[in-house]
């Protein structure tokens, strides 16, 4: 027991130096560069090149956003403009354009027949959606039934009355003048690692400019106005149905900012997509809408509403941004990433030597040697006898230490 403890702690004070072994292979040595190449070649082309590992980059981008709609359209027989069709008004990065507006108009506080979405025979046939949140008001649990006993009644709602019927909105077309609307966009954005400020066009675009220009991903990227009917077509949408049902669409600037090259070339990309493609096909929720009211009061106080069911096109304008310079430390950091891993060909071919190739053992006895204290004592004992074990010793201490072995001698020895 006490020789096995003494083993383990004389194997943990050890230490381990490297030995240099020349391999003349043409084999191995065809591998080794190759590895060698693909390492180099990935950190130039990819690394410093694609990604440019050699700057510093900033990702928090600070970004504002302010939109303007324009356009005039039709709907229930009468003209609507900026303020009838846009919500919220503030002209924020979110917006929605509204297409298609179920009303119901008058609507005061009492009790009256719900639509159809509840029909029934007897009160007990309403008392079971008591609590129901998907009513236009508060189910009073007694079914109201017309004068004809043999059709269906409807249950009692106290709230707003009438209720909101959405069969109308069917009968009315949504508002396809939306297609040659424009939405004029100003992004300003800063990076504040670097204090650079960028705006999404240039300064010397003039009101004259501005006033005709439409933006195109090719002959004019630079346009801050963008038609609606270009946005859509470039997702792929249809406008009448997107018109019909609602949707949401996403505008995307990116800004990808190369600081090392002139400022100028810090311009803005544009991409566009639908948001929510993934409910497209759901039988439920499809599209986008919202409700809001419009409040009045009779002459003797009594207050009344006119409810309005907006189907809209909602409007999602997303920024992102990166911007690079050259910085000392992640190049450096880089380079040593770099020349440390051509050493992986190293490994590669030692993998090979101790494997695959023939003199495998050979080769392990050259590259893998234990030398002890004792050894060492009994070398220098024979060196101090002679003067011609100085000599070559003297010789051998400038000598790098390698060992050459030529192919012939990783051959194994026939029987």
């Amino acid at each position: 027991m006490g020789s096995k403890m003494g083993n383990y702690v004389a194997d943990f004070f050890t230490y381990e130096t490297t030995k240099s072994v020349v391999v003349k292979s043409w084999s191995v040595g065809i591998i080794n560069r190759i590895v060698q190449l693909l390492i180099i070649i990935y950190f130039v082309c990819w690394v410093f090149i694609y990604e440019k590992a050699y700057q510093l980059t900033d990702t928090g981008i600070e970004s504002s956003v302010m939109t303007k709609v324009k356009g005039f359209g039709y709907h229930h027989g009468q003209v609507m403009d900026v303020a009838d069709y846009v919500s919220p008004s503030q002209g924020a990065a979110v917006f929605c354009i509204m297409t298609k507006i179920v009303i119901t108009q008058n609507q005061f506080q009492g009790r009256c027949a719900e639509s159809n979405r509840y029909p029934c025979d007897t009160d007990k046939d309403c008392q079971k959606h008591y609590g129901s949140y998907l009513s236009n008001g508060v189910i009073t649990g007694i079914c109201l039934k017309s004068s004809n006993d043999s059709e269906k009644g409807t249950c009692e709602i106290e709230g707003w009355c009438p209720a909101e019927n959405d069969d109308i909105g069917s009968k009315h077309p949504p508002m396809l003048d939306i297609k040659n609307f424009t939405i004029f966009i100003k992004n300003s954005i800063r990076f504040p690692l670097f204090n650079v400020t960028r705006g999404n066009f240039p300064s010397s675009l003039t009101s004259a400019e501005i006033k005709r220009c439409n933006f195109h991903p090719v002959n004019n990227p630079l346009c801050p106005i963008f038609r609606v009917g270009d946005v859509l077509n470039y997702t792929g949408q249809d406008v009448a149905s997107l018109a019909d049902k609602g949707g949401e669409i996403g505008i995307n600037i990116v800004w990808k900012c190369n600081l090392d090259q002139n400022i100028e070339k810090c311009k803005p990309s544009y991409s566009f997509t639908r948001l929510d493609a993934p409910f497209m096909k759901n039988a439920v929720s499809k599209g986008y809408n919202f409700r809001f009211a419009k409040y009045f009061k009779t002459e003797n106080g009594t207050e009344f509403r006119t409810l309005h069911k907006a189907f809209a096109i909602r409007f999602d304008i997303m920024v992102t941004g990166i911007a690079g310079k050259f910085n000392t430390i992640p190049t450096l950091i880089n380079l040593v990433a770099a020349f440390t891993s051509i050493g992986l060909g190293t490994v590669l071919c030692d993998v090979i030597l101790l494997n695959f190739l023939k003199g495998a053992d050979q080769y392990k006895a050259k590259k893998f040697e234990e030398v002890s204290e004792a050894q060492i004592e009994a070398s220098l004992c024979q060196s101090q006898g002679s003067q011609l074990s100085i000599k070559t010793e003297m010789k051998s201490s400038y000598d790098s230490g390698a060992i050459s072995l030529s192919p012939s001698l990783l051959t194994k020895p026939s029987d």
